[in-house]
């Protein structure tokens, strides 16, 4: 700020005065010169330790809470303004209690997120778009890249799909080719797919129908069950994103079991003679 209000302003208000006797080159010279002298100091104090902080992202209570803490502070100029103080630090103490999701999933299935026993996403990318893992790090405030090579650590993958486990031990199975689909549906709480699961999965089935349906999803557990959030939940009709028709099923629960197919081959004792 010295460096501003010593050097670039009165350069920059020397300049526009000279501008009509041509005389301003220099100054503009002289003002670019200070600037540079400032973004110096700015990228010098970026890069120092503990400079650049993040936190989870968190809801729109502590958000409105903590705007009202302020407005107090700022209008009142009785002692009640510090009532204020106290608004702002429920807003925090909300903010640091937001529940984390455990598991993510992209809208078009191909990218899944998975919270490990550390606490820390272990990320999945088949597809080639990394804004929906680079938006999804910043809101868990991981400072880590989309292409880190740390995000498949808590993964253990084969050509057939991959195995994560949750803080409770429980297995989170991507599947990448159908033949994985007869034991991850039967060994694992969750199956996560780009494709469509078959019907006799045992498991809690987010697949490519449900992305279709609801669009991207996150879940998080909740003893044996699991609580899903959509990013287009059933009955949402916004002018910008018109609901589409939903499928007759509800949003997965746990589990979901499809209808078994029915064998509609005739008794030999229901034939009659001439039938084939």
């Amino acid at each position: 700020m010295p460096i501003v209000s010593i050097w670039v302003m009165p350069s920059g208000l020397l300049a526009l005065i000279a501008m009509p006797f041509g005389f301003d080159g220099m100054l503009w010279r002289l003002m670019g010169e200070g600037i540079g002298w400032m973004m110096t100091v700015a990228v010098w104090v970026a890069s120092l330790p503990g400079a650049v902080g993040r936190i989870p992202a968190f809801g729109i209570g502590p958000l409105l809470i903590c705007t009202a803490g302020i407005v107090v502070i700022c209008l009142l100029k009785t002692p009640l303004r510090w009532f204020g103080t106290a608004l702002i630090a429920l807003a925090a103490l909300l903010a640091f209690r937001t529940v984390q999701p455990e598991v993510l999933v992209a809208a078009d299935g191909q990218a899944v997120a998975v919270r490990g026993p550390d606490g820390r996403l272990s990320v999945l990318r088949t597809g080639r778009d990394a804004f929906t893992v680079r938006e999804w790090l910043a809101a868990d405030g991981d400072d880590r890249l989309p292409d880190a090579p740390t995000l498949r650590a808590g993964m253990t993958c084969d050509p057939a799909g991959c195995i994560a486990r949750l803080p409770d031990g429980q297995a989170v199975s991507y599947v990448i080719a159908p033949d994985a689909f007869e034991e991850d549906c039967s060994r694992t709480a969750l199956v996560v797919t780009a494709r469509d699961a078959p019907p006799q999965c045992a498991a809690t089935i987010i697949d490519r129908r449900t992305s279709r349906a609801y669009g991207a999803v996150a879940l998080r557990r909740i003893g044996d069950n699991w609580d899903i959030a959509a990013a287009r939940p059933p009955g949402q009709d916004r002018p910008w994103a018109r609901a589409k028709a939903q499928p007759s099923e509800a949003m997965p629960s746990t589990p979901v079991r499809r209808p078994q197919p029915r064998d509609a081959t005739p008794r030999p004792e229901d034939l009659e003679p001439g039938d084939q």
